[in-house]
Parts: C-alpha cells; structure tokens; sequence
C-alpha cells in the first residue's frame, strides 16, 4: 500500500486510511509512544526554537533548501514519468 496514492473512491480513501492508522498506532505502541508524549515533545521543539532565536529559523531554511535541492528534482520527475505512463 503506497501512501502516497489514496486516490479512488471516497470509501477506498477512507479504508486506506483506517488501515494505515492502525498500521502506524501498533507500531507507535510498540515503540511505547503515547500521544501525550508527542505533544510534549512538539511543545520542547517549538521552544526549543523559540529559545534558540533567529539563527534557528535560518539553519532550519538552510537544510531545507539543501534538501529541496534533491526532494523537489526527484518528485517532479516521478511525476512527469508517472504522467507518461498513465497516458499510455
């Protein structure tokens, strides 16, 4: 099951993700993650962040324009191969 393809009819949608979030919550169970705990760690990021001032903002940019560098080629290419092949 590709998570990128939930395309088809509204209930296939729905089931796709029903199974991929029970997939996700067995595993995040066994990892012994609760919800709680990743409020609690999104909360320490943003303040993290926050406490680290502006030069956290641009170090953030800095690895995502590097890392867009490469995500943003390799997807628009998937796309163009994957728009060729469906027309087929």
């Amino acid at each position: 099951m590709q998570v990128s393809n939930l395309s088809g009819g509204p209930f296939a949608t729905i089931l796709r993700l029903v199974l991929l979030s029970v997939v996700v919550g067995v595993v995040m169970s066994a990892l012994q993650i609760r919800p709680t705990e990743i409020f609690s760690y999104l909360k320490r990021f943003v303040d993290w962040i926050y406490s680290m001032g502006f030069g956290a903002i641009e170090w953030a940019v800095q690895y995502f324009l590097l890392g867009a560098i490469i995500v943003v080629p390799i997807w628009l290419i998937s796309k163009l191969i994957s728009g060729i092949g469906s027309k087929r």
